[in-house]
């Protein structure tokens, strides 16, 4: 059985991994500004998903996935998520890196239920 609610990888879509490390002094002020960043972008048309992964060291590790170039395009250059990224690499991070990719292939797989 697969799950309605999750998304599945397409080919075509556009995928963002943001790694990043925040300065301590930041985080209060960038976890709110996330949260208006993360509901921006969920409004967005052409957004699939976002979520975001901390390791044991601290780095972070967000992706992002959208539909397609077009919409990652106007996600990108949205004038409240520049903004972000300009108080980011001045206030936030200790270091950041982006890779850009559209997915050339894309699979899933969901373990039915077995208990019915």
């Amino acid at each position: 059985m697969t799950d309605p609610e999750r998304p599945r990888p397409r080919e075509g879509q556009v995928v963002t991994v943001f790694r990043n490390r925040l300065r301590e002094a930041a985080r209060e002020a960038y976890a709110e500004e996330l949260q208006v960043v993360t509901a921006l972008a969920r409004a967005m048309p052409g957004f699939v998903e976002t979520k975001t992964f901390v390791a044991e060291d601290g780095e972070r590790a967000t992706i992002v996935t959208f539909a397609d170039e077009e919409s990652h395009r106007g996600w990108r250059d949205h004038p409240r998520h520049r903004e972000a990224m300009r108080h980011g690499a001045a206030d936030y991070y200790e270091q950041y890196s982006i890779a850009v990719g559209t997915t050339s292939y894309a699979s899933a797989f969901t373990r039915p239920d077995l208990t019915t």
